[in-house]
Parts: C-alpha cells; structure tokens; sequence
C-alpha cells in the first residue's frame, strides 16, 4: 500500500515529483515527506523554473516574517522575558538575536545616510572656497554704548588682520618645507617621537598638496627618503587627511556606514562587564550577550522610529525615545536577572555609565581608524 498525502500540493510538492532519496544528502524519503527530515531541503525532483523561485523566495521572506512580528511583539511587550525564553529553549518562535540586530543596525544607519546632509558638506572642502567669517559686519550689529567705542574697536581688528596674519606664518611654513624639501626631512630624524611623526605628517601634507606627491614611492625616489614603517603610516594618514579636508561631508557618511560594524565590536566587551556585575548569577557569557542583543535591537527600533517622526513633523524626538529606553532598560534588568529595585539601581547606574564610557572610545577608535583608512 503506498504512503499517500491526503493534502494536495500544488507546484513543486506535487506527489509526482517526490523521490524516494534527498538530493542533497541522500536520506531515504516516503512519499509523504514534503522536505527532507534530516537536512530540512523540500522533497522534489522537479527543474527549478522561474515561478518556483520565486514562489519559495517568498515563502522563505514570510516565514522569516512572521517570526519577525512575534520577535517585536515580545521584544516591545516583554522587556528582558524574551531572553529569558530564548536562552531557556524557545528559539524557533524568535528570530536569531544575532541577525535579528544585525539587520535593524543595517536598516537605521541606511536611515541616517539618507536623510543626513553630510554629503552638502562637501561645498566646505579646500578644494572649494570656503565662506568668510566677516567679523566687521558682526559688528555692525553689536549695539556699542556710543558711535567713538565702535569706532574704535573696528580700527583695533583693522589693525590686527589676523587672518591675513595666519595666512602668512601658514605660507612661510609651506615654503620653508618646499625650498628645500631633502634638507627638511632629513631634519626631522632628530627631533622626539612625537614630535617628529607631527612634523612628517605635516611634511607630507604640504608636499602632497602643493608638490602634487601622490604616493610614498615618489617622495621616496624625489626626497631621498627611507622606505620605513614610520614614514609609510606618516604619509598614509597624511593622505587621508588631505583627503578629509577636500570632502568632509564623504568622510562622514563613510564613517556611520561603519557604525554597524562597530557595534557588533563594542557589544561583546560590554557583555563581558555585565557578566562580572552578575557572576553570582548562573548565567553564561552567551546570557548576558544575547541579553545584551536584545536591547541593543529595541535601541535601533526607537531611534528608527524617532527618525521618521522627525522626517514627517520636522521635530526633534530623541530624547523622549532615549527616556523610554532607559525605562525600559530598568525593567529588562529587573525581570531578566530577578533581582530587587536597590540592587537592579545601583547595577543599572554602573553599567550605564560604563556603556557610555566604552562607548566612547569605541567611537574614538572607529575616527581614528577611518582617518588612517580613508
């Protein structure tokens, strides 16, 4: 008697298309399976036409989808009890912390590349002119207690011309280093550690913008300059901040396309405090990593939807989803780990204040790191 499906399938899944093995790792099938129980492939011998990709292309978008919804529902509804369930064995209804953050990062900071006006900066670049800051006209707006004082301070900044005066040290600078370029670097060698890698750099800034020096081999062969680790990392940061100066608003958008990544860097050093601050807990470093994703993705979700209030009504709402979240942080605490208001408090306060502070040398290494890879 053969092992028919009462249900009928269309497409693919038709019974006549079943095999009897998987095609792709060669388990034995019945004719009532409609995917492969070891390795999960659909059961079906039929050619991929362009429908049927499509059709399991969707299929696969929906799937994920609805774990989607219920991800969010727990995520919004739920704050610290989703980790719990999932680290406890309830992970099929979720969607994978992982990916689940990897995806709302990708999705906000697209966000923030759209609707920044980083790339207007660029107008601001040296390698157009730069909008004066006329201080006589300033002023001219500055209410002077009688004509005779007004007078007197426009003749004192006539006097000073300081920008005239900056300009001046600026371009004597550049043609001490450009008179004799050779004699200048060779110079440099005797002077400290840090002074002498500020002095290359600026050294290669100047012959980079005004000797047209494109790269390290052509000052080594025109300058008569050693080829050496510090002469290299000296003139490749000098590059990129030649680079900078000409199109800041490029640099910019080109720094928060990394933030993504950075912050799959900073979570796992954050998640190793929290699970010092709770090592009495009998939670793994994996806990506290997940438990770290979790709210991590609810951040991305307020300041997404902040950002799209403040695109459609053109007001500022960040600091009211910033107060959400921390409310919300409090309460993922306290039901996550089941500890009392007193010691969830005073956990929160540290750990906050720590987030904040590596936080910000995560962001200092990312500029410093962005600068040198420009």
């Amino acid at each position: 008697m053969k092992n028919q499906s009462i249900i009928k399938t269309p497409g693919r899944f038709k019974l006549q298309y079943r095999g009897v093995d998987c095609l792709n790792c060669g388990h034995p099938l019945d004719l009532s399976d409609k995917y492969c129980p070891n390795c999960s492939q659909a059961n079906s011998t039929k050619k991929l036409t362009l429908l049927d990709f499509f059709e399991e292309f969707f299929s696969n978008y929906f799937s994920y989808d609805s774990k989607l919804w219920q991800t969010l529902a727990a995520l919004l509804l739920k704050p610290g009890k989703i980790t719990r369930e999932y680290i406890s064995g309830k992970r099929l209804s979720y969607t994978n912390p992982f990916r689940f953050l990897l995806s709302l990062s990708i999705v906000y900071f697209l966000i923030i590349s759209f609707n920044s006006e980083f790339e207007s900066l660029n107008k601001y670049g040296s390698g157009n002119r730069m909008p004066t800051f006329d201080i006589t006209k300033q002023l001219n707006t500055y209410e002077f207690e009688n004509e005779d004082e007004k007078k007197a301070a426009l003749a004192a900044i006539d006097s000073i011309k300081l920008e005239k005066i900056i300009g001046n040290i600026k371009s004597a600078k550049d043609s001490s280093i450009l008179s004799n370029p050779k004699k200048y670097f060779k110079e440099i060698k005797d002077n400290g550690f840090f002074n002498r890698y500020g002095t290359k750099i600026e050294f290669f800034t100047t012959v980079i913008k005004r000797d047209t020096i494109y790269s390290l081999d052509e000052s080594i062969i025109k300058y008569d300059i050693s080829s050496n680790l510090e002469n290299e990392i000296t003139f490749n940061l000098a590059q990129s901040l030649v680079e900078i100066e000409k199109r800041p608003g490029t640099f910019f958008n080109s720094l928060i396309s990394k933030l993504p990544i950075a912050t799959f860097f900073f979570l796992p050093f954050f998640s190793f405090f929290v699970w010092m601050v709770y090592i009495r807990k009998k939670y793994t470093y994996t806990d506290h990593l997940i438990f770290s994703f979790h709210n991590q993705s609810l951040l991305f979700i307020l300041l997404i939807v902040s950002n799209l209030i403040n695109a459609v009504f053109n007001i500022g709402s960040e600091g009211v989803f910033f107060l959400i979240f921390a409310i919300y942080l409090y309460k993922a605490m306290r039901n996550f780990y089941q500890q009392g208001r007193v010691k969830t408090i005073i956990k929160y306060i540290f750990l906050t204040s720590l987030f904040f502070t590596l936080g910000g040398i995560a962001i200092t290494i990312l500029i410093a790191a962005s600068v040198f890879t420009y």
